[in-house]
């Protein structure tokens, strides 16, 4: 048996209710919107439709000068986050900085870079590195130096703590010390949990330059810079070593005035190195910038690793007052851990108090802390 079918007038065909959606949904198929959504979905078919997962281990970098973006691009190419943020109030800087970050992405292991002005980007970060900050102007006070800077740091701290309420705070703006005490203060955060990058870098740069004396590399020299990052930092001459011999026994006169090799001139390179590298080149980013990375590493990776950074030392080495300044700690995903109680000399002891009292002379005349 053969069924026939009688196709329906044409103006029936054009105007059949039942047809309509038909045509709508061929011009549907034709617009732009549509096929653009129709290779997704003829790409990827989802598994999971729920929000997506926070990123585990997010890092913000508040501030994108040279030192921002020296510790951004480091901690990059170290792979150690899984989303970057960026946050300055130079809108344009800004989105420049991140859209070229962006399309480097194809060469990074970080699968998401974002920045915003609004500190809502910064949210769920494991880490938040701050390198915001005014620089002294000439003739300017260091402490009026600080005071403008702390009022910039009650803006971005409380920000940074209503959008990551458990962050690890790595502070790198300069006075560094004298900040970090600002940023444990105007957080509320546990002292393990607010670490200043003291003399990481000051260390780095001993470990270089008695190594190049010496003709090895600055990772088999063992040396430590402790106290202030500045000109009060206390050169640990007591435990210089090269692969457990200890430099004071073969010259019990290294590091002072009465040695006639003269290795102390090292500390005053390590001082001064800073302001000649600004004078030659207008600012300083590289080795802080790798020495940020370096310590984020030892959080990010529970690495239990010991850094000189700078944390709250009331109590330690005879320090009764509310200072941070750096002794050796050892850094793993919670922050702070614990700090190792070096033997010092009583001589080193005396620097260390005094690196102390330079800093709380300026802490306790800031105002609104």
């Amino acid at each position: 048996m053969f069924i026939t079918y009688q196709r329906p007038p044409h103006s029936v065909w054009l105007t059949s209710n039942s047809l309509l959606p038909f045509f709508l949904s061929l011009l549907h198929l034709h617009s732009p919107a549509f096929k653009m959504a129709s290779i997704l979905q003829k790409l990827i078919t989802p598994l999971f439709s729920g929000p997506p997962e926070p990123p585990r281990n997010k890092v913000t970098v508040v501030g994108v000068g040279q030192v921002g973006m020296a510790c951004a691009v480091s901690i990059l190419l170290r792979e150690l986050a899984d989303e970057l943020a960026l946050v300055d109030v130079m809108e344009d800087k800004l989105k420049g900085e991140m859209m070229d970050l962006q399309h480097g992405s194809l060469f990074l292991k970080t699968p998401k870079i974002v920045a915003d002005k609004d500190y809502s980007v910064t949210a769920n970060s494991r880490i938040v590195v701050v390198t915001a900050g005014v620089r002294q102007q000439e003739g300017e006070s260091r402490l009026n130096l600080v005071q403008r800077n702390v009022n910039i740091f009650k803006h971005i701290v409380p920000q940074i703590v209503k959008y990551s309420p458990d962050c690890i705070i790595i502070v790198v703006s300069n006075p560094v010390d004298v900040l970090t005490y600002v940023t444990w203060k105007l957080s509320s955060f546990p002292k393990h949990r607010v670490i200043g990058s003291g003399t990481n870098l000051d260390s780095a740069r001993f470990r270089f330059l008695m190594a190049d004396k010496l003709g090895i590399h600055p990772s088999s020299f063992n040396g430590w810079i402790l106290g202030e990052h500045g000109d009060t930092s206390v050169p640990v001459w007591s435990g210089t070593n090269v692969a457990g011999v200890n430099l004071q026994t073969l010259n019990p006169e290294i590091g002072t005035d009465a040695d006639d090799e003269n290795w102390k001139e090292t500390h005053k390179m390590v001082v001064d190195s800073a302001y000649e590298v600004i004078k030659l080149k207008g600012f300083t980013n590289w080795a802080i910038g790798l020495s940020v990375a370096d310590l984020t590493e030892s959080l990010i990776r529970n690495m239990n690793k010991v850094h000189p950074v700078s944390t709250m030392v009331k109590g330690m080495y005879g320090i009764s007052d509310d200072v941070y300044l750096s002794l050796p700690c050892v850094l793993n995903s919670g922050g702070v851990a614990s700090v190792i109680n070096m033997t010092l000399t009583d001589d080193e002891v005396a620097q260390l108090q005094a690196s102390a009292n330079t800093l709380w002379d300026i802490q306790r005349e800031l105002q609104d802390v």
